[in-house]
């Protein structure tokens, strides 16, 4: 699905790619990309991936950005990781109305930062609400111009809401320089990716942009398209594909170092039976899940695009293919790291970096094996109970 614009961006990851390796150790030790990292990134287009062409993106189709997405996780995590969470807030631009579209998203170099949960509280008053609350987990918060996330709306003390009397929630957005930093993201993978705390105090948000986030919007202007129609279920490819470039530099630098011989022995790693077996092991379950998630993804939007929405059983197909990349990419880097030796445990190779980096992503909420569940849920025929299935 290589396009011109996906050509563009891999080009600019191969010359990226001396910074990008430079900084990833002292993007863990900061615990944030350094802000080189990011600025360089957001020259060369990597946070507007999803952002329609109409408004300086690249408007790419799911699988090209995923692809995109690993060939940058091969090199550094914490940037692919940043860059996926702040293309996955480009997928709700059309819950906003045009004014806010434009004033957030018009700007070609602005990045949207943000988690969901928990949800703030969204007092209402004259033209907008005062929004107060923290939410953990916004990666990319200090590289961020705009956050992202939930709340809930408040009318003279009375939480709103809908005719059948359940809770309403908005989704908002909030200039970075207006919200707090909580400096506390210390975690045993994906460290660089600063995801801190974000603490918003008493801060005004007009009311276009804090807008009832619905299961069925109508999108709009430039975000009415199959995309966005599927924004949920993209955010959890998001995530997937980064998994999938941690593994797979795993399976790379294995084969890199076939030559290596280790203490007590008398020949390269390669020429042993068990570092064979498991390198082909490792290789065939990332192929077959990379391949299972494409091919999802690429029907999942064709489908979008020809009737507006998905069924249940395609978001549940799309949640399968995602949580199946995570858990056979940490399985894969599983098999490599047991064929390495000490190189495994020191710092000076990266196998132990991509060891905690594709363990963390399998405790993501959007990806991790609990999701299952409720895709068993909806193959019995049953309502799942991940509430997510509703959008």
């Amino acid at each position: 699905m290589q396009t011109d614009s996906s050509a563009e961006l891999l080009d600019a990851i191969v010359a990226l790619q001396p910074v990008l390796k430079r900084c990833s150790r002292e993007a863990e030790q900061l615990r944030q990309l350094p802000a080189e990292v990011v600025e360089a990134l957001r020259q060369a287009g990597f946070y507007r991936m999803f952002r329609p062409r109409e408004l300086g993106g690249y408007g790419l189709d799911p699988v090209t950005e995923f692809q995109v997405a690993e060939a940058l996780a091969r090199i550094d995590s914490a940037a692919a990781w940043n860059v996926q969470v702040c293309n996955a807030g480009e997928l709700y631009g059309g819950w906003f109305t045009e004014s806010a579209t434009q004033e957030v998203f018009g700007n070609v170099d602005s990045i949207v930062a943000g988690a969901f949960n928990p949800r703030r509280r969204a007092d209402a008053e004259a033209g907008g609400y005062r929004l107060n609350g923290v939410t953990p987990f916004t990666s990319n918060c200090h590289g961020a111009d705009w956050v992202m996330g939930t709340a809930d709306p408040y009318d003279d003390g009375v939480a709103r809401v809908d005719a059948d009397n359940n809770p309403v929630m908005l989704l908002t957005l909030v200039p970075a320089s207006e919200c707090t930093i909580v400096d506390n993201w210390d975690a045993m993978g994906l460290a660089g990716t600063g995801s801190h705390d974000v603490f918003i105090d008493d801060v005004f948000v007009p009311a276009n942009r804090a807008v009832v986030f619905s299961p069925t919007p109508q999108p709009s202007g430039a975000y009415d398209n199959a995309l966005c129609r599927m924004a949920i279920w993209v955010t959890a490819g998001c995530h997937a594909a980064v998994a999938l470039g941690i593994a797979q530099a795993a399976i790379d630098d294995l084969i890199a170092m076939g030559s290596r011989v280790p203490a007590y022995a008398d020949a390269g790693i390669s020429s042993r039976s068990r570092v064979q077996l498991r390198l082909a092991q490792a290789e065939v379950q990332l192929a077959s899940a990379r391949a299972y998630f494409h091919q999802t993804y690429a029907q999942a939007f064709e489908d979008a695009g020809q009737s507006g929405s998905l069924t249940l059983g395609q978001k549940g197909r799309c949640q399968a293919a995602s949580t199946h990349v995570v858990m056979a990419a940490a399985s894969a880097v599983d098999l490599v790291h047991s064929c390495v030796g000490t190189a495994g445990v020191r710092r000076t190779h990266f196998f132990e970096k991509y060891f905690r980096d594709a363990h963390v992503v399998t405790q993501h909420a959007f990806v991790t094996e609990a999701r299952l569940e409720a895709v068993g849920q909806i193959l019995f025929g049953k309502e799942p109970d991940w509430p997510f299935f509703a959008f």
